[in-house]
């Protein structure tokens, strides 16, 4: 999943573009083949990896990635961090003055190019892990670096053959400090940002997989190619989401499946045929990977340990239902659209600096944040919930839970998870009126509000709503609770994507003109 993602925020210094680093696997690893093998001039090994604009992409990203880690690593006000910074300084210094006279190949010997890459790969996946047990291993890992480095250079520099020569004389190695004074600052501070620059950056270090391959899924190929092919379109400017028209989603259902119990994956039809052997054993032909890599986000190795945790059988059950007929898999695919509509907003409303962070930043907010009503968090949630809302009408709400159906529970659990979602419901009660006993229907409009279901609307009807055409027409009592300008009626077992929920454009041309 990685490999496809385009990052939140660009580096500051970083002159290109950054692609998704499907399209950069293998890059670094040819261009360090290229340059340890090349016997010319370095005019001519660049003019050979700019020919492969993505190649040449990959090597300038990690090249400063790579002086970007090791300065925040020994960033601080420390005498120790400070002769770290100096040694960085002078071999960064060197370096880029051989690069820039073109002299590079000549004054440094390109043959220890992968002992260094290898060196660099190990320190990424210490200060990915952030183990704070690590920091002696650190600490080789810098200064081996630096002797690879040393013997790299065929012209001795005398600031560098100083401090080493300091190093051996007290028995110290230059990247080692003390408890009171460390040299380096690990653990590193991680943020949203560091932790996607370091997996970027393993992954153009190390992954060899051809572009070609990557996905391996054919229907998120097909919709990848979709997306794309559709930003090549004639449209007209899209308006802001502030000014765009507010719509509802309206859902008709009865007693459908909401989410397939674990007894439901397991029963075989008459066919002799199983959902969880279906799954398991026929879909793989029409998408091979999809077991796979849900085995493996279980970190599951066989099939049958999957049914050995409770918290597996409930992923299993969801991951099912989402690939089946029910309520689960459509609101899913219609919550979508209150997802584009925040990322669309915060496109909007996001400062240079907010920007620059990431959209992912404001998606995983702090305590504060979520407090706070002034926030770009807050603001985005209040926008969404102002542009779009989704009633799914549960007709047989009231009657489930009563008589304690599983579909009760699991429709609770549907709005516990997506706290914007309401359930509309007929309640039928009895009440006695002039001596009499008789059955009254409302039109109940629920929220979900600390796991349990909170009336917010209740709305007497003149009649039972059961009419001769069936569903459809039974639903009517819940377009009372909808909002906005619009609204959308969507069938049980329909399913969307993202990338079919960026609707403010869609909605332009229902403004009344004029």
């Amino acid at each position: 999943m990685d490999l496809l993602l385009v990052p939140y925020s660009l580096g500051p210094d970083l002159k290109i573009i950054q692609w998704p680093p499907f399209l950069l696997a293998s890059k670094i690893p040819v261009a360090l083949d290229m340059a340890t093998q090349f016997r010319g001039r370095d005019s001519d090994l660049w003019k050979r990896i700019c020919a492969d604009e993505y190649m040449k992409c990959a090597v300038i990203e990690c090249y400063e990635s790579f002086k970007q880690i090791l300065h925040d690593l020994v960033i601080g006000e420390t005498e120790k961090r400070y002769i770290v910074l100096v040694i960085i300084s002078i071999i960064v210094k060197e370096v880029e003055s051989n690069m820039t006279k073109n002299t590079l190949t000549i004054n440094f010997r390109m043959g220890f190019l992968p002992s260094l890459c290898k060196k660099f790969v190990e320190l990424v996946e210490l200060l990915k892990n952030a183990d704070p047990t690590k920091g002696g291993i650190v600490v080789v890992l810098l200064q081996d670096m630096l002797e690879v480095v040393t013997d790299m250079m065929v012209n001795e520099i005398s600031e560098l053959a100083e401090l080493h020569q300091i190093s051996k004389d007290t028995g110290k190695q230059v990247f080692a400090g003390t408890e009171a004074m460390p040299a380096i600052a690990f653990p590193p501070v991680v943020t949203a940002h560091w932790e996607e620059q370091l997996r970027r950056l393993y992954l153009l270090l190390t992954v060899k997989e051809s572009a070609i391959e990557v996905p391996t899924n054919s229907e998120v190929r097909r919709r990848i190619a979709f997306f794309t092919n559709s930003l090549f379109m004639d449209m007209p400017r899209a308006p802001c989401v502030r000014k765009m028209l507010s719509f509802s989603v309206l859902t008709p259902y009865y007693s459908e499946e909401t989410v397939y119990s674990k007894n439901d994956i397991e029963v075989e039809n008459e066919d002799g045929v199983s959902i969880i052997y279906y799954l398991q054993k026929i879909f793989p032909v029409i998408l091979p990977d999809e077991w796979n890599n849900f085995m493996e986000r279980l970190d599951c190795k066989k099939d049958s340990e999957i049914w050995e945790k409770d918290e597996n059988i409930l992923q299993l059950r969801h991951w099912a239902s989402l690939r089946g007929q029910t309520l689960c898999r459509t609101v899913r695919g219609m919550m979508y659209y209150r997802r584009a509509l925040k990322l669309q907003a915060f496109l909007d409303m996001a400062s240079d600096k907010e920007i620059l962070d990431g959209y992912k930043a404001i998606t995983l907010p702090s305590e504060e944040d979520k407090k706070s009503h002034r926030s770009l968090y807050a603001n985005l949630e209040a926008m969404a919930d102002m542009k779009f809302t989704y009633v799914a009408t549960c007709q047989n709400y009231g009657n489930q839970k009563r008589s304690g159906d599983r579909r009760a529970t699991d429709i609770l659990n549907l709005m516990v998870n997506n706290p914007s979602l309401r359930v509309a419901y007929i309640d039928e009660v009895e009440e006695r009126e002039g001596g009499q006993v008789q059955k009254v229907y409302y039109s109940v409009l629920i929220k979900a509000v600390d796991k349990r279901d909170q009336e917010i609307f209740r709305i007497k009807l003149p009649g039972p709503a059961k009419l001769g055409e069936g569903k459809p027409e039974n639903q009517n009592h819940a377009i009372i609770f909808t909002r906005g300008e619009a609204l959308q009626t969507i069938d049980m077992n329909q399913v969307k994507y993202i990338k079919r929920s960026l609707i403010k454009l869609t909605m332009d041309p229902l403004k009344k003109k004029g």
